[in-house]
């Protein structure tokens, strides 16, 4: 029988960073759902689309396909009608228009089945912002992987400045509270912890030692 373990947490709390690496100390199969989310965010962008616009971007996802693949390195690859956009979600603007975009429930339902069915398959460790509560309520391990907003906006800035993107702090932290009140607060499937998941904050832990704290909880609860 497959294992699932959901981790979820707001913006910037190293879900995706620290699942990976997770799921390759164990050999298990890493699944990042918001990428998924920003995938459509960006095909809505390309088309100028709002991100607030439902009956056009309802009507867009008659027309797309949005797909995780792994290259030939094993890292996941996010794919929309073919394409690897996979560098091309991770912007500010993007992100925003996630957040919007995933507030829907017709867009939640049109990516449902396809992380479900991934877990049905793999060994997964799955991560987003509804997982232990809507898509995995039945995984075997459930983790709420947070930290302080300044601390979450201060990894997402250093990231985008290391990747050579002119974006200034205040910008960054101001787009990471917009993100966690709208992920919070949205009528489907908002933000927040399961009754049974760990809560664990990584607001004073380096990358080394959140890894190590969430493999330490995945093998004592496996």
């Amino acid at each position: 029988m497959n294992i699932a373990i959901a981790i979820d947490g707001p913006a910037g709390a190293g879900k995706s960073t620290i699942a990976k690496l997770a799921a390759k100390e164990l050999s298990f199969i890493y699944v990042d759902t918001g990428a998924l989310y920003r995938a459509i965010g960006l095909c809505a962008y390309r088309n100028s689309i709002g991100s607030k616009d439902v009956p056009a971007i309802l009507k867009m996802l008659e027309t797309i396909k949005v797909e995780l693949a792994f290259n030939e390195n094993h890292e996941q690859v996010v794919l929309l009608n073919g394409e690897d956009v996979s560098a091309l979600i991770r912007t500010p603007e993007i992100s925003m228009y996630a957040s919007d975009v995933s507030a829907i429930p017709q867009v939640r339902a049109f990516l449902l089945d396809l992380q479900r069915n991934m877990a049905k398959t793999n060994n997964v460790i799955m991560d987003g912002r509804d997982i232990g509560t809507v898509v995995l309520p039945d995984a075997k391990i459930k983790i709420f992987l947070t930290a302080s907003s300044q601390v979450r906006a201060k990894r997402r800035y250093d990231e985008l400045i290391e990747k050579g993107m002119d974006v200034n702090f205040d910008d960054v932290l101001k787009d990471v509270e917009t993100r966690d009140y709208n992920d919070s607060h949205r009528a489907t499937a908002p933000l927040k912890p399961a009754d049974d998941s760990v809560i664990v904050d990584t607001s004073d832990l380096n990358l080394e030692q959140s890894v190590e704290k969430l493999i330490s909880i995945m093998k004592e609860r496996m």
